[in-house]
């Protein structure tokens, strides 16, 4: 490709509703243009990256026996409907009505077509296992779309879903799936980490979600520096202290604490490490009729450390959770505890409730928390002596660096990320309530046990931008970059021979299969450049007069600091080798 035929129009300034780097530099270098909120068009530049994440996709998922096929991306509101997800999914899920009223949704993912497709095409044992693929355009009505390609509305993405006979062989189809994400994201040349995640409400264990690791990332990545652990904060552990409870070494008091609701400002007014103080969290429960109302609540409190956070969903799987919980009414609070919220414990309750307190709050002694007594907390608390024991016991809370790993080879770390991909076993989810079944070898129905496979085309450009860039711009890897070498002539509107060598050397690379882009534009060198390093391609190979009377051309990747010079006559060859 030559530049003049191509379409290059990069920005000097991002718009001012850009805010992360990756939304930034792809407005800056062309390869996007906002359309509406959420709602970008790709343009050539960008497009180029699309197409070679969707290559690489594509190659390992047909390698891992996946059979591709395209899912319409309006959808009949009456397969959703049969799931319930028409009803439940929530405002993400955009419907529409034809010109005859009748409903249809905008696919944000394809469970329910997939498995009308299954249900229709997959009779037999025999058919099994099966594992069928798109990369498809997604919409999701995002209430606040942002950062560009990392939280839009309209998307790619590639989803994959498998059938198969029995739990055991969805967990082979799991684990095949597993690896060919593995290979696809080692292609791309990005730092990235499977790490363990929650399935949700779908359960099970299985489920991983592959990471591109950057400062900007929204999701908390935990893992273990000495070992392979990695997960992330939904999912990962809090072990229980080794040591058991202290025994009891202060007295019970009610001490003032004028003002200070919070545990951090009641540790610094006691002169007590925050480690000491217990947080109070107010949850309810509610039990509801066949009609969906309240017919009764049940008000828990739930114990933490001062320093520590609550884990929602590490507390919706706990017995009595399960059925889902929200945070208690200021009424229910009042009721229970006759109190305003930041002074709220588990002593001298006004009327009982169920406790739940964190592990390491069960073994601690001489704790401070709430009085239930406005500008009051108690100190010198102990389990036993001063309360009874909690209703429960259990992990409630978040990670922090530094809490030994639950495969007890060290310490946790945590890191950001950016998620990409997520693959888990679905079960019988989709298959039970669309009556998706197939015949087994004894002859009667069964339902097939699914899984599902997906990863962001669109949102990891923006990931490997957010993990690779500088001052000057993008900084791709090879195999994401729209071109991997641009050939970058100096004069040569004034010299015949760097025009001939220019192009002589694009040819030959064009020739050994590299995706090459040669800049005739005739841009002055401080524009050229600034261009090619803002766009990102990795390889620069730079022919002027002067070098070229010797015979010599200067190449520089993008992360280097400056150009070396090589023999014109080797440039191609080493260029090759140095692509592999």
């Amino acid at each position: 490709m030559k530049a003049s035929q191509f379409l290059i129009s990069t920005l000097k300034e991002a718009p001012a509703d850009a805010e992360v780097a990756s939304h930034q530099l792809m407005m800056r270098a062309g390869m996007i243009k906002k359309l509406g909120a959420g709602i970008y068009t790709y343009m050539p530049m960008g497009l180029r990256v699309i197409r070679k994440v969707e290559a690489i996709v594509r190659e390992e998922m047909n390698r891992a026996m996946a059979v591709e096929l395209t899912m319409p991306v309006v959808q009949p509101a009456e397969l959703w409907q049969e799931t319930g997800r028409f009803e439940k999914m929530g405002p993400e899920l955009l419907r529409i009505k034809d010109r005859h009223g009748r409903d249809f949704v905008i696919q944000p993912t394809s469970e329910e077509v997939v498995t009308d497709i299954a249900r229709q095409e997959l009779r037999s044992y025999k058919q099994l296992p099966k594992n069928f693929y798109q990369i498809q355009t997604k919409f999701r009505d995002e209430r606040r779309p942002r950062f560009g390609l990392m939280r839009g509305r309209e998307f790619i993405m590639k989803d994959a879903y498998s059938f198969d006979r029995t739990s055991a062989a969805a967990q082979v189809s799991y684990q095949n799936m597993a690896q060919a994400y593995r290979r696809i994201f080692d292609r791309f040349g990005l730092q990235y980490r499977a790490v363990a995640a929650d399935s949700g409400a779908i359960g099970g264990d299985l489920s991983e979600e592959f990471q591109v690791m950057a400062a900007t990332g929204e999701d908390a990545i935990v893992y273990c520096p000495s070992s392979d652990y990695a997960a992330n904060m939904e999912k990962a552990q809090a072990l229980a202290p080794s040591q058991p409870r202290p025994a009891a070494a202060q007295a019970l008091a009610k001490t003032p604490t004028p003002g200070k609701s919070t545990c951090a400002d009641v540790a610094v007014l006691l002169g007590l490490p925050l480690t000491q103080t217990v947080k109070s969290l107010v949850l309810a429960t509610d039990e509801l009729n066949s009609e969906d109302v309240v017919v009764k609540s049940q008000v828990w409190l739930l114990l933490v450390r001062g320093d520590h956070d609550m884990n929602e969903v590490k507390v919706g799987k706990l017995p009595g959770f399960d059925k889902g919980f929200r945070f208690a009414s200021l009424a229910e609070i009042d009721t229970h505890f006759g109190c305003k919220p930041g002074y709220l414990g588990p002593l001298n309750l006004v009327q009982s409730l169920k406790v739940v307190a964190d592990l390491e709050v069960a073994v601690m002694a001489d704790w401070v928390c709430g009085a239930n007594a406005e500008d009051f907390h108690m100190t010198g608390v102990n389990w036993g002596r001063d309360l009874p024991e909690p209703d429960l016991v259990a992990d409630i809370r978040n990670v922090v660096a530094g809490d030994a790993s639950p495969d007890g080879q060290g310490v946790l770390a945590i890191e950001r990320g950016i998620e990409v991909g997520h693959i888990f076993y679905l079960g019988t989810k989709y298959s039970q309530a669309m009556n998706a079944t197939f015949l087994d070898e004894d002859g009667k129905p069964k339902p097939f046990e699914m899984g599902c496979y997906g990863i962001g085309i669109t949102r990891l450009p923006a990931a490997a931008i957010e993990q690779n860039h500088d001052a000057k711009g993008i900084i791709w890897p090879d195999a994401l970059a729209p071109f991997t070498v641009v050939v970058c002539p100096i004069g040569a509107d004034r010299s015949p021979e760097v025009k001939a060598a220019a192009e002589q050397l694009y040819g030959d690379l064009l020739a050994a299969g590299v995706d090459v882009i040669l800049d005739d534009r005739g841009e002055r060198p401080g524009a050229m450049f600034a261009d090619w390093e803002l766009i990102g391609v990795p390889h620069r190979v730079t022919i002027g007069d002067r070098g070229l009377k010797e015979g010599l051309v200067e190449y520089q990747h993008r992360r280097d600091a400056e150009a070396s010079k090589w023999a014109l006559a080797e440039v191609a060859g080493m260029l090759k080798a140095k692509l592999g």
